[in-house]
């Protein structure tokens, strides 16, 4: 049996986050490690771990607040140290014990918060 067999049978497929700062909210999302696929002047279109992408909407007068989303990854003190080092000024880490997560969150271009939170996946392939 494939370890891709014993996957789970669904996922996220597609998430979307508004930005009225295409190029640069485009460049964020590329620096922090999403695989571009087709960028463009009303949409662009990131991928994720797991097949997941994200499209980055073109739209005017954006509120800033908290993404829709959140990013999970194998090392957050390095994910950490990488963004500081990259300029990102991420917030500091923090525990979050009830769910039994780390995590700190940065800000993109267009203003939203994106929260990254430390991995905790299951020994079964994803």
């Amino acid at each position: 049996m494939s370890p891709f067999d014993r996957r789970p049978a669904v996922w996220i497929g597609h998430v979307a986050l508004p930005t009225d700062r295409m190029l640069e909210s485009a460049q964020f999302m590329h620096r922090i490690g999403m695989r571009s696929i087709f960028e463009g002047p009303q949409v662009s279109i990131f991928e994720m771990r797991g097949g997941t992408h994200l499209i980055l909407q073109a739209k005017s007068g954006i509120e800033a607040g908290d993404a829709p989303f959140d990013l999970m990854v194998d090392d957050i003190h390095d994910t950490h140290r990488r963004f500081t080092t990259m300029g990102l000024s991420p917030s500091p880490i923090e525990a979050v014990p009830a769910i039994d997560h780390e995590r700190f969150r940065v800000r993109e271009p267009a203003g939203h918060w994106i929260t990254v939170y430390s991995t905790h996946v299951g020994s079964e392939p994803v």
